[in-house]
């Protein structure tokens, strides 16, 4: 049964409103590390103080911040990071619950692959296409549409709620760590990841690694005189697959229905300057998947004693070996607490806001924000519209049933969660 204040809030969501931030916000083209991160920042600042939230909008030191042992990392250029956080101001003794997302998003890749311009949204049905329309800009939308209903509502709450919204993620997470070392804290958070009807409370994580393999030079039609590194990185992308293999073995059970739950890709090889030479160098970039619950440092470890036991039994890499660095971001992997409240409530306000069954809980494979909170000591987890299956590709598309149905779980989330007065 829905108390008269949580009926009121629901009828408040603006279907209407909600499409249109979301085609708003797929328009302003917010790659990460770009100017257009900072604008869309700076746009959203202005939503909440028009919700009547304060509103905290600061440049990050990012100086200081990669100066700090537990920086995460980044992978893209940046000149500059902006934070946002906007707070309900008329919260008393509650609890603070944050409504967390990022407002960068990946590269369009091959424009061609494209039906338009990725940054201008096209609606085909019930169904928003563009890069970010549901990694994550479907989820902003229905976090300012849940807060928008409650303050229309005329809904007093008894604590506070807080709006993360934080650039970055995409390349590491420096918007929600810079965000945690403000000072902002809540008691429990929820990141509008696409989630695919699910409740995600636990991510794995990933490594970036950088794999350096010396060769011979020599002229091609003499190559017998040289050694290629080519030739020479063969049996250490062997052994990484033998090493896959061995780190998938009995996974979590939030992790189980992936058939690959930890995956290690290598995504670059680089190796040549010119067609007959023999190559004297090779580069290979890859990512690591990490456990959950592994320490980044014990999965760098592993990965490292694989690539010198393949050098040692190669006659060329045991006195030339490979050299392995970790570039880029640190993704650790994370959880929501074992029996937490947060996923019931959550649950619970999805299957009374959609009169459906509450969705199940499982793990992502990928790493997110979450782990960050996690780590601060904030119980998180990720629900949201979307399905990350078409995220990062040019089929990104979101659903708006779906974006207005995660705005109405959020209502009644932040009203079960917070309280009202």
């Amino acid at each position: 049964m829905l108390t008269d204040e949580e009926t009121a809030a629901l009828a408040a969501v603006d279907e209407v409103a909600l499409g249109r931030t979301l085609m708003e916000l797929i328009s302003v083209p917010s790659v990460t590390g770009s100017a257009a991160e900072s604008e869309l920042q700076h746009q959203l600042a202005g939503r909440l103080e028009w919700l009547g939230m304060d509103v905290d909008l600061w440049s990050m030191d990012l100086q200081e911040l990669r100066a700090d042992p537990d920086f995460p990392g980044t992978e893209a250029p940046r000149e500059e990071a902006w934070g946002l956080v906007g707070t309900t101001s008329d919260g008393g003794d509650g609890p603070t619950l944050i409504l967390q997302g990022h407002v960068d998003v990946v590269p369009p890749g091959d424009l061609d692959a494209w039906d338009g311009d990725p940054f201008v949204p096209r609606v085909a049905g019930d169904l928003v296409h563009g890069r970010g329309a549901c990694d994550m800009k479907a989820g902003i939308a229905a976090h300012l549409a849940a807060l928008a209903a409650i303050r229309t509502a005329g809904i007093r709450l008894r604590g506070r709620v807080a709006a993360h919204f934080v650039v970055g993620e995409e390349d590491g997470g420096v918007g929600a760590f810079g965000t945690l070392r403000r000072g902002h804290r809540g008691d429990a958070c929820v990141i509008a990841e696409p989630t695919d009807g699910t409740l995600i409370t636990a991510n794995a994580g990933a490594l970036t690694f950088r794999v350096t393999v010396p060769g011979r030079a020599a002229h091609g039609s003499a190559r017998e005189q040289g050694v290629s590194a080519v030739d020479a990185y063969l049996p250490l992308h062997r052994a990484l697959a033998v090493l896959e293999t061995e780190r998938n073995r009995d996974p979590d059970p939030l992790l189980a229905e992936y058939s690959l739950p930890y995956a290690l890709s290598v995504g670059t090889v680089r190796a040549g300057d010119w067609a007959s030479s023999v190559p004297d160098l090779l580069i290979a970039e890859g990512r690591l998947g990490v456990r959950l619950g592994e320490e980044p440092a014990d999965a760098r470890a592993e990965f490292e004693r694989c690539v010198a036991r393949a050098c040692a039994a190669d006659p060329w890499l045991r006195d030339h070996p490979a050299t392995v660095t970790w570039p880029g971001g640190l993704f650790a992997s994370g959880r929501l607490p074992e029996g937490h409240a947060l996923a019931d409530a959550v649950g619970a306000a999805h299957a009374d806001a959609t009169a459906g069954p509450r969705p199940r809980q499982r793990g992502a494979t990928y790493g997110s924000d979450l782990r960050l909170y996690a780590a601060a000591g904030i119980p998180t987890l990720q629900f949201g519209p979307g399905d990350i299956a078409v995220a990062h590709s040019d089929r990104e598309h979101v659903s708006l049933r779906e974006t207005v149905a995660a705005a109405r779980t959020l209502v009644l989330t932040v009203l079960r969660t917070v309280g009202t007065k």
